[in-house]
């Protein structure tokens, strides 16, 4: 009778017998704890020469195997590279060798050899003895083919990693952005802090919450969307330069630019506005271009973008006016004009939707995807802009500026509203549209106004996407390619 299983389960079954076959002469690879290995694949690349005959103990995991009689090499893939290692039988002895033979590929072992060099001047661990540290019960992709199916990728990033040596280092250079920012700002004097995830009122940025709900105090709670009131109440209680990175959430759709949950730096400083931010924006970019890629000039999708300061600086009514034709000052308050001008446009319009909602619309759909050399669009309306501080010569606009790099949006900052009186009415026109069913209008937070009314500072503050700058660092089109585990629906068949 023909068994019913699949390939995959078939091959599974073989490795839990070869498994016990292991475990049946005295060498089970899961009770060990430790192997002492003495370097990494590149340090022996990088320093053959003073390596060349000497021992060296290597650890990793085998991605290929070739046989050739009693000879068989084996490629070693640690978190530095890949080394190739070699097993004879005259070194390793017939046991030994035979034992080598019935390792598979994704197995992970730690071997002791000589290094040297090859005939065809592979750089090669010749190896005395090995040792079986943890066995591969299921195949890892094959070393040709690699793993490329992107659902699978995301889905499985530990295999992706595995397979894609351009992963790894993608998320290497991800890791280096972020030091790269943080040691831009720790010389600067500013002090990094972590402020609540679970907050009772949500704020800091106009997006939908996810709720969750605390049993002990009997009460709804909400992830945060931005730690941005928290941060400000940090400058009112005289920490005058702070900053934090961490993971935002917010409960809005998944396409290539938007996850959601993402991670934002969020910095305020003291006594400086927005043109200070803006300058601190320039230095943590090129900052993290220099330490990922030496240079300023960079490529992202089909253009090449120069990051060298000073960046363009331009209204956003002027950009709204060149890219669409439209003056949106010449209707502004008038909500339904708005929405007729959008319709026109061709944006997404709702019913309720104001003159501000409609404006934004038109910055995000006409006017940022044109956007593909660094630019700053600076001076917004009082109506998009509820935490900003309006320009002294023009009370109707705020000091606020957006970022844009590669047509996507990479920093938001404003000089802060300090002025509690102005903050408390604006807050309240957001309850407003809350109340006329605006799901993303920023709620009233009491306690924030009330930090407001002790004194703050003049105060600049900025936040700057962290996976949108990887994803121009590192030349990704999505999102899901510089988030390591994003988030996506659950596989068929396959419950939470």
């Amino acid at each position: 009778m023909e068994s019913s299983q699949s390939p995959e389960e078939q091959l599974y079954k073989a490795r839990l017998a070869n498994l016990e076959n292991w475990r049946q002469k005295g060498k089970d690879p899961f009770a060990i704890t430790r192997y002492e290995r003495t370097h990494l694949a590149n340090e022996i690349e990088e320093s053959f020469t003073e390596l060349e005959g000497k021992v060296v103990r290597v650890a990793g995991r085998i991605s290929a195997l070739r046989a050739h009689g009693k000879v068989t090499f084996a490629d070693l893939l640690d978190g530095s590279g890949k080394i190739q290692i070699m097993a004879r039988v005259n070194v390793l002895t017939e046991s030994g060798y035979e034992l080598f033979g019935q390792l598979d590929v994704g197995d992970i072992i730690g071997a002791e050899g000589t290094v040297l060099k090859t005939r065809t001047g592979e750089i090669t661990v010749d190896i005395n003895d090995f040792t079986l540290l943890s066995k591969a019960l299921r195949p890892i992709p094959e070393k040709f083919h690699g793993l490329k199916e992107t659902e699978v990728r995301y889905r499985k990033r530990y295999l992706d990693l595995i397979a894609n040596a351009s992963v790894r280092h993608l998320f290497t250079m991800r890791s280096r952005i972020i030091q790269a920012i943080r040691r831009v700002l720790d010389q600067k004097g500013f002090l990094e802090v972590e402020t609540p995830i679970l907050q009772p009122v949500y704020g800091g940025a106009l997006a939908k919450p996810f709720i969750t709900y605390h049993n002990a105090l009997q009460m709804s709670l909400y992830l945060r969307i931005a730690p941005e009131l928290y941060l400000k109440r940090l400058v009112v209680g005289g920490l005058e330069k702070v900053y934090e990175i961490g993971r935002n959430f917010r409960n809005e759709g998944v396409d290539a630019r938007h996850n959601p949950e993402f991670t934002m730096l969020e910095a305020y400083e003291a006594y400086a506005d927005y043109h200070q931010m803006m300058s601190l924006v320039e230095e943590l970019v090129t900052a993290a271009a220099e330490e990922v890629h030496q240079r300023l000039q960079i490529r992202y999708g089909d253009w090449v973008v120069d990051l060298t300061p000073p960046w363009t600086r331009k209204s956003l009514l002027q950009a709204l006016q060149e890219a669409t034709g439209v003056d949106f000052l010449s209707f502004r308050g008038d909500d339904e004009k708005a929405r007729e001008v959008g319709k026109q446009l061709g944006l997404s319009v709702e019913p309720n939707d104001t003159w501000g909602r409609v404006l934004d619309e038109a910055l995000k759909k006409k006017v940022a995807p044109q956007l593909i050399q660094p630019t700053f669009l600076i001076d917004y309306p009082v109506e998009i802009s509820p935490l900003a501080k309006r320009k002294p010569i023009d009370p109707e606009m705020t000091e606020r500026f957006q970022a844009f790099i590669g047509g996507l949006e990479v920093a938001n900052a404003f000089t802060e509203l300090n002025d509690p009186i102005d903050q408390r009415e604006r807050l309240a026109a957001q309850q407003r549209q809350r109340e006329k069913g605006d799901e993303e209008a920023h709620p009233y937070d009491w306690d924030f106004i009330t930090a407001l009314e002790y004194g703050m500072p003049p105060t600049g503050g900025l936040g700057i996407g962290i996976d949108r700058l990887t994803m121009i660092l590192t030349n990704s089109p999505s999102i899901r390619e510089v988030i390591l585990f994003p988030q996506l629906r659950p596989e068929e068949g396959q419950g939470v």
